[in-house]
């Protein structure tokens, strides 16, 4: 049996958001200009396997990358402006998806800074990984 799957803010922060460069592997860290705190679109879903067993999980919507990502990467993830949460939320059973919402996020908006090469280790837990090389 499934849930249907509700469309979802998932919450990000101004400390940012990471992408490896596809090139050579190295990591950037993003953050927003005008938005310390922000939401990327999501999507979750719920599965209840035969046995009995809940399988929950989500996913973040990534869409083409702006001119100012593109440098990194081909894709970024799908950024919410504040003002459009109600829409990506509110949204009825056979309504279709505000899909217009997913589109890149502003060049002017988007701050890139060199990330610290431990970033990506699980291992690595220190808030030192903030701090540029």
């Amino acid at each position: 049996m499934a849930v249907a799957s509700p469309q979802t803010p998932l919450p990000g922060s101004g400390l940012g958001f990471y992408e490896w460069r596809k090139s050579d592997r190295l990591p950037f860290r993003f953050t927003l200009s005008d938005q310390p705190i922000y939401a990327f679109a999501g999507l979750w879903d719920a599965w209840k396997s035969p046995a009995g067993d809940w399988l929950q999980s989500f996913s973040v919507i990534t869409v083409e990358a702006n001119t100012a990502m593109r440098t990194i990467h081909d894709r970024m993830p799908a950024i919410l402006r504040l003002r459009d949460y109600d829409e990506w939320l509110d949204r009825g059973e056979v309504e279709r998806p505000p899909t217009h919402l997913l589109r890149p996020f502003p060049d002017t908006a988007l701050l890139i800074h060199s990330a610290n090469r431990k970033v990506g280790n699980v291992r690595n837990q220190d808030i030192d990984l903030l701090e540029s090389p």
